[in-house]
């Protein structure tokens, strides 16, 4: 065999890698398995520090700069920044870092802004994102003539976090962050956390069938393909493909909310 196509073979054939503050991620590992079922996959979650969003910006980079070594030890050829404040954070210093693809995660206000009937957008967001420079920047360029509603989702994820998904706590903090966007007329709410999409039935009880809720895990999908298809390196191999989850919080939780898991999935506590 030619040692060119070796090379191409081989990198092709290694795991695309997933990081993020626990287990709000795997929402994203979701809709890139789906899009993209060849790909084997690292998945990190880091639960012991979550959340990211109450941390300083030198804190959330050290920690991405941990996840990263960590995932490019295992052999990644990818990884996707499954967390909007390690993103919104850190993104830009860890491409010139690292001579790897990244793919990123932002708040989908875009989508949001250009739909919106009543010019009224609300996000559901963790401090570090909505006070960051880069979603400052994207409202601005997108959502500069509507209004946007921002709300800081405090304690979600933290009850996600200790498996309180459908806890009566976790209602009243919807309750009470999503119906002050509803008195101002929102037709769209944008969840700009990973961990929020696993709220959206419950969300949807508050919100009823007016609003519409948007979450960026299909458009990183989609990235993801792309960046792939870029560097050629997608992967066509006829093997039995395989999906690695590392946590340093708890199992169960991790477990209870990937529900059934692929064939050749391996979930492992990791002290990282």
């Amino acid at each position: 065999m030619n040692r060119g196509f070796f090379t191409f073979v081989f990198m092709s054939n290694q795991p695309i890698g997933f990081f993020d503050s626990g287990v709000g991620g795997t929402s994203i590992w979701k809709e890139v398995r789906q899009l993209l079922p060849n790909e084997n996959t690292i998945y990190l979650a880091d639960s012991k520090n979550a959340p990211y969003g109450e941390k300083s910006k030198k804190t959330i980079l050290s920690y991405s700069i941990k996840n990263t070594d960590f995932l490019l030890k295992k052999g990644c050829k990818l990884i996707v920044v499954a967390c909007n404040t390690a993103t919104t954070n850190t993104i830009s210093k860890l491409r010139a870092l690292y001579d790897i693809p990244f793919i990123g995660i932002e708040p989908a206000i875009k989508p949001a802004a250009l739909q919106s009937k009543n010019n009224a957008v609300g996000i559901l967001a963790t401090k570090g994102t909505l006070s960051s420079e880069l979603f400052a920047k994207t409202s601005e360029k997108f959502a500069s003539e509507i209004t946007i509603v921002e709300q800081v989702g405090e304690g979600l994820v933290e009850l996600i976090e200790s498996g309180q998904l459908n806890s009566p706590k976790t209602t009243e903090l919807l309750q009470q962050y999503i119906k002050p966007m509803l008195a101002l007329k929102t037709d769209y709410i944008v969840l700009g956390c990973t961990h929020y999409p696993y709220l959206i039935p419950q969300i949807k009880k508050i919100v009823g069938d007016k609003v519409s809720i948007i979450d960026s895990g299909e458009a990183v999908a989609k990235q993801t393909q792309a960046i792939l298809l870029k560097n050629n390196l997608l992967n066509n191999s006829f093997n039995k493909n395989f999906h690695q989850f590392y946590t340093n919080g708890n199992l169960e939780v991790l477990k209870n909310i990937l529900g059934k898991t692929p064939e050749n999935t391996t979930i492992e506590f990791a002290d990282f």
